[in-house]
């Protein structure tokens, strides 16, 4: 998750809302919610790359959106923040529909006087529940492409009614908020 949070870092873009298929029979997994801040240390602008140093001292490169117009104001000495957020809706998947493999991403800039904004994608997916570990408790999901994810289940109840190789649909949405500070020179 830490690189999905890093590749987003830079970018803008739009929280969509969780679509209607995700309906009464569905349930929420409370996801991954955590706010990081790095400070700029170099900005190629032609190649749209901005490095950064994270508070453990660690450098990251990260891409800027092409949809990210204000990378001219952002100089090194600044501080990024992102507030990063998941969240997955599972709806359980009746035998005979068909699967789906849909993802969204959107960008849209902040209005402040410093550049910023919000960038999200919501993926529709038809998975298998891989594993189920009740000690912990999580859930591990297989899907398409070579796709897999676990996460820690909050909602014991929610986890006694899934059963692996259960075909479920997933809903998944993750936006990251950025917002750039000026140095304090």
């Amino acid at each position: 998750m830490l690189s999905s949070l890093t590749t987003l870092l830079a970018a803008v873009a739009l929280l969509w809302l969780l679509p209607a298929a995700a309906e009464a029979q569905s349930k929420v997994i409370p996801g991954e919610h955590r706010t990081v801040t790095a400070t700029v240390e170099s900005i190629d602008a032609p190649a749209r790359r901005l490095t950064l140093r994270m508070s453990s001292g660690e450098q990251r490169t990260v891409r800027i959106p092409e949809q990210a117009t204000r990378i001219a104001e952002v100089k090194p000495g600044d501080k990024v923040t992102a507030t990063y957020y998941d969240n997955i809706v599972l709806r359980a998947k009746p035998a005979a529909e068909p699967d789906v493999d849909t993802r969204t991403s959107a960008v849209t800039p902040g209005h402040s006087a410093r550049p910023g904004g919000t960038s999200a994608t919501q993926q529709t997916l038809t998975v298998l529940i891989d594993e189920i570990d009740r000690d912990v408790p999580s859930v591990s999901f297989k899907g398409p492409r070579g796709w897999s994810y676990q996460t820690k289940v909050q909602d014991r109840e929610t986890l006694e009614k899934l059963h692996v190789g259960d075909r479920v649909d997933i809903v998944w949405t993750e936006a990251t908020l950025v917002s750039v500070a000026p140095s304090a020179k």
